[in-house]
C-alpha cells in the first residue's frame, strides 16, 4: 500500500494560512488537519476530509496529493 501524501503545508504556505486557517476555511476538525500536516505520509485518509481540503485550497485531488 502507497501513502498518501498531502500538500497541506505547501498550499498553506503560498496562501500564508495557519493550519488553524485550513481547518476553518475547509470546515474540518482542527485536529484532523493538524494531524494529516503533521503526518504527510500516510496509510489512510478521509476522502471527505481530503475532497474538503482540496476545495478550500481551489485544487483538485490529484493536485493535492503527491504521486511518487
Amino acid at each position: 500500500m502507497r501513502l498518501v501524501r498531502l500538500k497541506i503545508r505547501e498550499l498553506a504556505a503560498k496562501r500564508i494560512w495557519t493550519i488553524k486557517e485550513v481547518a476553518e476555511r475547509a470546515k474540518i476538525n482542527y485536529n484532523t488537519v493538524k494531524s494529516y500536516a503533521r503526518h504527510p505520509g500516510m496509510n489512510m485518509v478521509y476522502l471527505t476530509a481530503v475532497q474538503k481540503l482540496a476545495r478550500a485550497f481551489c485544487v483538485s485531488i490529484e493536485d493535492f496529493i503527491y504521486t511518487n
